[in-house]
């Protein structure tokens, strides 16, 4: 039974010290402090009455740490997840009404069900699919959207609801007389103090610190009697942060139609989770358990929507800042969740007072930080490809929701490596002259004045040939420029599967070479090509004479069998079994046969 309830019993548990948990308890106060603002703005977006994001922030945080995966995540309201549920539910009732709040929460609880369920059922391999490239876009341009949406307050600039991250630099560029100075020096006594403290005292927690000099400064200005001196906008008044416990109440009439609605919002939810998990991993080293950390959100939806939380997933805004503040293990997570009740509850008069700007400086150095240039450049020298995928991520990310960038990134790279395999590499092969042991060489690494068998082509056959790579292959085993070459020998050790495409299409060529007067032969096929083959009943048309193990019998059996005139004419003489045919006879010139 003990060993039984280790296999529940996270690893990073062992691992907890004073140190760890000193660590963690800085990064959760940061943390805390990030998740007001946003809270409230997120919940706003929903169409839910302000405390909800703050209610959000709590109780699926802690949930989604304790049964996740991953040691940096950390789960809450986001601005997708927002917008989504406005989207979706607003037709079924008045935002913010006691009817919509109940949608909302029965929604969330149907989420973390389905979710639930996908990780238990372990489908959460599918997200391996989501290739390091999509990632990297992904990061990047989350990134830019972090940067862009800080400028706002950055700036002190009052959008109008619903703007866009572009639509904030496009009012930024047109209202450039509303910008609010003060907002600005704000934020970059809070970006100085920050990137000070981190070069010359790195082992202190400069966010924080940087924070702090941010209010300080803000105070001064709000408090100062200058003429030039602007108001500072502040968090404001914060509602209580003590989720209460309520029961969904939801109808049997509306249940399919939530369940759709909650089908939708599972596939965003998820998408996010393990884009960011992996996301962070990329940066921690950790390895990502993708089911355990689907199966982490869906018990904090679950538990979330009994403790008026409605949808939450992995935040990049806050996860991030999380492991850049120094958190080491989850509890990082439960001191924020902690942390933010009690800051709310006690110190509610002096975080309404934290500078909006101050948090945009800060999340303006965490977009900084996600922006991977090295690793942009790095890629973009190893593979066009996957830099134009990264790029095409980026920029859907930018344009698109977050949720079919990474759709979109995914399908990109699906197909990148579809198109790949479908051109599996099929190579001529000669024995090198100039090796003493003769060794057989792809022809094009050999000389030009290389001479080939007129009779017998030796070809290699790389990687899996299906249905997609059928028309490749056959195009490269038609293409010969020695007519007379009817006899093939494959080599398809490297050839790793096949499918009844294309067993067809070697059935095809034997049938053709066959009655061309040639034969088709194989060397080393794999055990599962051989079954295939079997059950296609290619092997039995084939023979297995025409299967060998070593190229030394392969050749000893088809060499005695070319065409003797053929090769009593032939000078190639490229392999050793050659030595055994007639001499090649000389043919005389028509100047020498009329002297005579």
């Amino acid at each position: 039974m003990i060993a039984n309830l280790g296999r529940w019993v996270p690893a990073w548990v062992q691992g907890v010290t004073v140190g760890t948990a000193r660590a963690d308890l800085l990064a959760g106060l940061l943390g805390a402090v990030l998740a007001l603002p946003q809270g409230v703005a997120f919940a706003t977006l929903a169409g839910l009455p302000p405390q909800y994001g703050i209610y959000s922030a709590v109780v699926p945080c802690v949930v989604a740490a304790l049964f996740g995966s991953s040691r940096h995540v950390v789960s809450g309201p986001t601005n997708a997840n927002s917008l989504a549920l406005f989207a979706m539910i607003s037709p079924l009732a008045v935002a913010g009404s006691p009817e919509y709040v109940g949608l909302a929460l029965g929604v969330t609880v149907l989420v973390g069900a389905l979710q639930l369920g996908i990780g238990l059922f372990r489908l959460g391999s599918l997200a391996n699919f989501i290739s390091p490239s999509v990632l990297l876009g992904f990061t990047c341009g989350a990134a830019m959207l972090i940067a862009l949406f800080a400028l706002k307050d950055i700036f002190g600039l009052q959008l109008p609801p619903g703007t866009s991250a572009f639509g904030v630099l496009r009012f930024l560029a047109t209202h450039v007389d509303t910008i609010n100075w003060s907002a600005s020096i704000v934020a970059g006594g809070t970006l100085l103090a920050t990137l000070l403290v981190k070069r010359l005292m790195p082992r202190m927690p400069f966010m924080l610190l940087g924070l702090m000099t941010g209010f300080g400064v803000a105070f001064l200005l709000n408090h100062s009697p200058a003429s030039w001196s602007q108001h500072v906008g502040v968090v404001g008044p914060i509602p209580s942060a003590i989720p209460p416990f309520r029961v969904p109440q939801l109808s049997w009439q509306a249940l399919p139609d939530l369940l759709g609605l909650a089908s939708a919002l599972t596939i965003v939810a998820i998408g996010q989770s393990i884009s960011i998990a992996k996301a962070v991993a990329l940066r921690s080293g950790q390895q990502i358990d993708s089911n355990r950390e689907i199966i982490g959100q869906g018990l904090s939806n679950i538990v979330g929507g009994f403790f008026s939380s409605y949808v939450s997933c992995g935040s990049l805004n806050r996860s991030m800042p999380n492991y850049e503040a120094g958190a080491k293990t989850p509890l990082a997570c439960v001191f924020a969740a902690i942390l933010l009740v009690a800051l709310v509850s006690v110190s509610a008069a002096v975080l309404e007072q934290i500078p909006l700007a101050a948090i945009g400086a800060m999340l303006l150095l965490v977009a900084w930080s996600l922006f991977d240039v090295a690793r942009l450049r790095q890629i973009s020298r190893l593979s066009r490809i996957e830099f134009g995928i990264a790029i095409a991520t980026l920029l859907a990310t930018l344009l698109l929701r977050l949720e079919v960038a990474v759709l979109l990134g995914t399908a990109l790279s699906l197909g990148a490596y579809l198109y790949q395999t479908s051109r599996p590499a099929v190579r001529d092969l000669l024995p090198d002259a100039e090796s003493g042991a003769r060794h057989f060489r792809p022809t094009d690494e050999l000389p030009d004045t290389a001479l080939q068998c007129p009779q017998l082509r030796l070809v290699r056959i790389e990687g899996a040939l299906f249905f997609g790579a059928v028309p490749h292959v056959k195009q490269k085993l038609q293409k010969d420029e020695a007519p007379q070459r009817r006899h093939v020998l494959a080599m398809v050790k490297s050839m790793n599967f096949v499918d009844l495409a294309a067993a067809e299409m070697w059935d095809k060529e034997l049938t053709d070479l066959r009655a061309a007067g040639g034969d088709l032969y194989f060397h080393r096929p794999r055990r599962q090509v051989m079954e295939t083959w079997m059950r296609s009943g290619f092997l039995a048309r084939l023979g297995r004479q025409n299967v060998f193990a070593t190229k030394h019998d392969a050749l000893q059996h088809i060499v005695p069998r070319l065409n003797p005139d053929i090769c009593a004419t032939c000078k190639a003489r490229v392999f050793k079994e050659c030595s055994g045919a007639p001499a090649p006879r000389e043919t005389r010139q028509t100047g020498e046969a009329s002297s005579a």
